[in-house]
């Protein structure tokens, strides 16, 4: 499901994602892709300490291999609704 935006980011370089996270979930990984073109992601720490934040950047290096500081959360790091930067 995240092809098309692996795709992008080697085109483009960069590319921004609106996330929607799902904290203490059993597993880590994606859920489905909404109406709106946001990605419901749902991640294995709980919503403490920013533990659900690094899991989900972790998540992210892994799918788009990428280094984890090419990954930005531009806005939402208090909240379950990002803007997630990915740079390549």
């Amino acid at each position: 499901m995240l092809e098309q935006y692996i795709k992008n980011l080697s085109d483009n370089k960069e590319i921004y994602l609106r996330i929607k996270v799902l904290a203490g979930a059993g597993k880590t990984g994606l859920v489905e892709e909404m109406a709106d073109e946001t990605l419901k992601i749902a991640v294995a720490a709980a919503p403490e300490k920013g533990k659900a934040n690094l899991e989900l950047i972790k998540y992210l290096s892994r799918e788009f291999k990428v280094s984890k500081n090419n990954i930005r959360i531009i806005s939402g790091a208090g909240d379950r609704h990002k803007l997630i930067k990915i740079t390549h």
